[in-house]
């Protein structure tokens, strides 16, 4: 059975491995999560804080995939369900299931509701992979890679992402 770490134990780890990498002791790994059966990587700088699915205040008339706002310690999140934004099924709400704030170095309070945090994923475990013919077309999925079980991730350019007009219009 796989050991589960507290979120405290995640982000004890996290901040060990980035100033590991500040150091150049190694070339930084990226934080894979999944949403909608997909596998997905951010670039661990980018990646933003994890945390546990709060209470999720809902907005009228905005698109389906738009969750609501979470308040984090005061300051509102605007959330997206990433699964269903990227065409998949809407996220189910498990005890797994949590928030990624990701918008806060590039100057925006968004996080992704994902269904759960995958870790760290080391670049030297991953190798270069073709786009497989059913991901979403989108311009902020910038690559894929395959790891040593054969499974497929899909990275995400989140610069791209953050301004995709698809992405910053929730309207109905």
């Amino acid at each position: 059975m796989a050991k589960r770490l507290s979120l405290r134990d995640f982000q004890e780890n996290l901040s060990a491995r980035l100033q590991s990498a500040q150091r150049g002791e190694t070339v930084p790994p990226m934080l894979g999560f999944r949403a909608g059966q997909r596998r997905w990587l951010l670039e661990l700088p980018d990646s933003g804080e994890v945390v546990p699915l709060p209470t999720l205040s809902s907005v009228p008339l905005t698109k389906a995939w738009f969750a609501g706002m979470a308040n984090i310690r005061g300051a509102l999140h605007a959330v997206a369900d990433f699964a269903q934004f990227a065409g998949s099924t809407p996220t189910a709400r498990t005890d797994r299931s949590r928030l990624l704030l990701i918008g806060a170095r590039h100057g925006t309070n968004s996080a992704l509701l994902v269904e759960s945090i995958e870790g760290l994923r080391p670049m030297s475990a991953l190798r270069n992979a073709d786009m497989p013919s059913d991901a979403p077309k989108a311009a902020w999925i910038d690559a894929a890679y395959q790891d040593e079980q054969g499974n497929m991730w899909l990275h995400i350019a989140l610069a791209e992402l953050l301004q995709d007009p698809g992405f910053l219009d929730i309207a109905l």
